[in-house]
C-alpha cells in the first residue's frame, strides 16, 4: 500500500477546528489523498471529519477531503460508487442502509453491506429534536399543531424525530411536516421561522447557531423513568436508549440535558473496502486520538476505550484485526459480529430473489419479502 503524505484543508473547513492539533505520530499507512462524506457543513460530524483531518495532515500529510452530504442517500451514494473511502455517518447511512430500510429500500438501492472502522460513543452529547425557544414547547407532547422539520431522503433524521414525536404521544398526523431538501436548511429553517422543530446532535455546529438566534432553541427533556414514552420511542427507534448530554447549544457548563442517544458519527466503509486500507484508517483514529480530541464539540466519544463491539452493523476485517492487536476482540464479539453479516448476507439475497422476479409493486413487494427473511432466519424485524 502507498503510504500518503500530504493534507491540505480548504481554509473554508479549516476555520472550523477549534484548538491546534497536538504533534502526533502512527505508524499508520494511508492514501496521500483520502475522501470521506459526512453531514453537511456545520454538523457535528462534518466538524469532527475537519478535526481528524487536520491531525492527519500533522501526522502523515494526509489530504483528506470532506465532502458534505445533504441527506443519508447522498452521503452513501458516493461510498457505493467508491468515490470515496469510508463515510462518517449517523444511523441512517449505517444501520438503516444494511437493512434496506426507508430510502434504502428504493428498487435502484437495496441491502449495503456497510462495514464499521469505529465510531463515537462518548455520550457527551444527545441525538434529539431541538426545538424553537419562542413558541413555549415545554414537553415532546407540546408539539402538537407544531411545524416539524421532514428532511428528503434522509430516513434516519425522519425516523428519530418520529421516535421522539412518539415519546410524547404523537405521530406525523399531530405536527404540520415541513419538507426540506436537506439537514442544513432545516435548522436554517427554524432559525428563520419557516418551522418549529428539527434534529439533530446537540454538539451540532447549526443546533449552536439556533441557540444565539432571536428565536433561541430548547431540547425538551427525556424521563427515563418514563416506561412507556421510552417503550413508544424504542419501538420506532429501537437504538435509542436515555443519556444525559454535558456537550451541545446551551447544554454546556450547565448540568447536562435529560435526553436520548446512540453512536453518532459512526465511521463506515463496505465489504469491498480493501483490509489493509480499514486496518491502518483504524489504526490512525486510535494513535492520532490524542492530536484531535477537543478540537470539536464531543469528539472525544472516538477513543478506544469507548468502542462498543457488538453494535447493530457489523466491523470491518481490516478493523477487527487491529481492535484483535489492541486485545478489544474476543470470541463474543467475532460470534456477535458473523450473525450480523449473516443477516446483511440474508437480506441481500432476499432483494436479489424480488428483483429477478420484478413486482409491480416494488415497495410493497420488498416490505413483505424483507419481514419475511427476516423472519425465516431467526433475525429480529425491525423497521
Amino acid at each position: 500500500m502507498t503510504i500518503m503524505r500530504t493534507f491540505v484543508l480548504a481554509a473554508s473547513v479549516a476555520g472550523l477546528v477549534t484548538g491546534t492539533a497536538i504533534a502526533q505520530e502512527t505508524t499508520a499507512e494511508l492514501p496521500r489523498q483520502m475522501s470521506w462524506t459526512a453531514y453537511d457543513t456545520g454538523s457535528a460530524g462534518y466538524n469532527q471529519a475537519v478535526a481528524i483531518g487536520a491531525a492527519l495532515q500533522n501526522a502523515l500529510g494526509v489530504n483528506l477531503r470532506v465532502l458534505p452530504g445533504k441527506n443519508d442517500v447522498s452521503r452513501t451514494e458516493p461510498l457505493r460508487q467508491g468515490r470515496v473511502q469510508f463515510s462518517a455517518t449517523g444511523v441512517g447511512g449505517s444501520f438503516m442502509a444494511q437493512e434496506g430500510a426507508f430510502q434504502f429500500g428504493a428498487e435502484n438501492w437495496g441491502p449495503q453491506p456497510i462495514r464499521v472502522l469505529m465510531a463515537n460513543n462518548g455520550g457527551a452529547i444527545n441525538l434529539a429534536v431541538g426545538v424553537a425557544g419562542d413558541i413555549g414547547v415545554e414537553s415532546y407532547s407540546d408539539l402538537k399543531g407544531k411545524r416539524v422539520a421532514w428532511v428528503v431522503g434522509a430516513p434516519a433524521l425522519n425516523v428519530n424525530t418520529e421516535a421522539y414525536l412518539a415519546y410524547g404521544g404523537l405521530t406525523w398526523d399531530d405536527v404540520e411536516r415541513v419538507d426540506f431538501g436537506g439537514f442544513g436548511a432545516s435548522w436554517k429553517g427554524l432559525m428563520e421561522g419557516q418551522v418549529d422543530a428539527a434534529f439533530a446532535s446537540t454538539n451540532s455546529g447549526m443546533a449552536y447557531e439556533a441557540a444565539t438566534s432571536p428565536r433561541g432553541l430548547t431540547w425538551p427533556p427525556i424521563d427515563p423513568d418514563n416506561a412507556d414514552g421510552l417503550g413508544r420511542m424504542q419501538a420506532i427507534a429501537p437504538f435509542f436508549s436515555p443519556n444525559k448530554a454535558i456537550v451541545g447549544a446551551n447544554i454546556d457548563g450547565t448540568d447536562g440535558y435529560q435526553g436520548a442517544g446512540y453512536a453518532y458519527p459512526v465511521l463506515v466503509g463496505t465489504a469491498s473496502t480493501e483490509e489493509d486500507l480499514a486496518y491502518n484508517m483504524t489504526k490512525a483514529m486510535v494513535e492520532l486520538f490524542d492530536a484531535y480530541a477537543g478540537n470539536a464539540p464531543g469528539i472525544n466519544g472516538w477513543a478506544l476505550d469507548k468502542q462498543d463491539m457488538t453494535w447493530v452493523v457489523p466491523y470491518h476485517d481490516g478493523a477487527i484485526r487491529y481492535y484483535k492487536e489492541a486485545g478489544m476482540w474476543n470470541d463474543e464479539a467475532q460470534a456477535h459480529n458473523d450473525g450480523l453479516i449473516a443477516r446483511q448476507e440474508a437480506l441481500q439475497k432476499a432483494w436479489e430473489e424480488l428483483a429477478a422476479e420484478g413486482p409491480d409493486n416494488w415497495d410493497e413487494a420488498w416490505a413483505t419479502k424483507r419481514r419475511e427473511a427476516l423472519e425465516a432466519g431467526g433475525f429480529d424485524v425491525v423497521f
